[in-house]
């Protein structure tokens, strides 16, 4: 049974235009003093700083080579041909520019952060969009997460006609086909609200691994970056649920529901802490309204057909198995059950560690099934 819901950006964005001051953060929703300080230093300013590795690869990579080539185009080129940087996609951290360049690797979020941190280095405009797809899930550390996604174009001023390099038009720069991408509709958002996203990732992620200190401080900054981050507030709602704070947990997702009252993710985590308190008709009230919206919960026949399996019934939890492959199939959370959905798990496995894993599984099946018909 899933017991959290949190909110979790696959890749997010930079504003390329000008917003109003966000207003302050609602200091009643922090409680500081119940947390161990965090870790590690956790500062906005790092998110899209230079690393001096970055730094000598731009000046000796592309710089020396803008007299003859566009800036632009030698940035793409970097990104996208192997000879330069070979970067890979990799789901189980969310990295800053210098750590995602470091890695060679990071989800969509890192990647694009990497790239406006070298674009801004090079002059190069940019813009950055939010991108609506079909809802896609994840699970971690007893967490569910729903992933969001985000791209970059390069190469033109919102607003305006300057371009950097050759191009005749402005570049997007996306990591999804441009076929699953094909008639999405996409949103600017703002610099305020890409760090945001930065810090509610890294807060969600630090609370799978179980380390509910440092997640309640990337919490903290991903409402003090944008107090209008609305998953954010979901976010420090489940941190304080974990820590054993129902009152602040209600408190910071009864805030989130009176700016979203039909997210789904917000009603089950307001549900949960208001059923820890005792309101079990408020709770009630609340489940009602999710089942409304949200018919087949996340992963519903995952968790059901991993009670029947415990409780000795094979036939059904294959059944209910093979129903959650083909509601979401490009998940790898779903239980393969012979060679193709082995097959596909590897194939859009959300990293290089779990690729490796269903490789090691298919090999294994195979070389069964060859012995089989020795």
């Amino acid at each position: 049974m899933k017991t959290l819901a949190a909110i979790l950006t696959c890749c997010a964005l930079l504003g390329g235009c000008a917003t109003p001051p966000a207003p302050a953060p609602d200091a009643s929703l922090f409680a500081d003093a119940r947390f161990a300080p965090p870790s590690a230093p956790i500062r906005a300013a790092d998110v899209f700083a230079l690393s001096p590795e970055m730094k000598a690869y731009l000046a000796g990579g592309i710089e020396g080579r803008m007299l003859v080539r566009g800036r632009t185009e030698l940035l793409v080129d970097a990104l996208y041909k192997k000879s330069e940087l070979k970067l890979d996609y990799d789901s189980v951290l969310t990295r800053n520019a210098a750590q995602a360049f470091a890695a060679r690797s990071g989800n969509c979020l890192s990647l694009v952060i990497m790239t406006a941190a070298r674009a801004k280095e090079l002059g190069i405009p940019v813009r950055f969009q939010s991108v609506v797809t079909d809802e896609l899930w994840g699970r971690n550390g007893g967490i569910d997460f729903v992933i969001d996604h985000i791209n970059i174009t390069l190469g033109q001023r919102i607003g305006g006609a300057h371009w950097a390099g050759p191009f005749t038009e402005a570049v997007t720069i996306d990591f999804l086909p441009p076929a699953d991408l094909r008639g999405q509709k996409q949103h600017v958002l703002s610099e305020a609200t890409v760090l945001a996203m930065y810090m509610n990732n890294r807060a969600a992620e630090t609370l799978a691994q179980g380390r509910i200190d440092d997640a309640y401080w990337f919490a903290r900054e991903a409402i003090v970056q944008d107090p209008g981050f609305v998953r954010a507030l979901n976010t420090l709602g489940v941190v304080y649920r974990r820590h054993g704070d129902p009152g602040l947990a209600a408190h910071a997702l009864r805030a989130a529901y009176a700016k979203q009252p039909e997210n789904p993710q917000i009603i089950f985590n307001l549900a949960q802490v208001l059923a820890d308190q005792g309101r079990d008709g408020e709770a009630a009230g609340l489940r009602t309204r999710l089942a409304q919206l949200q018919p087949q919960a996340p992963f519903g026949y995952l968790d059901r057909g991993l009670v029947a399996l415990r409780n000795g019934d094979a036939k059904a939890a294959r059944d209910l198995l093979l129903r959650e492959v083909d509601r979401a199939p490009y998940s790898p959370g779903g239980v393969p059950l012979a060679r193709e959905h082995l097959n596909l798990a590897m194939q859009t496995s959300a990293s290089r560690h779990d690729h490796d894993i269903y490789a090691a599984k298919l090999e294994r099946y195979q070389a069964h099934l060859t012995r089989a018909t020795q």
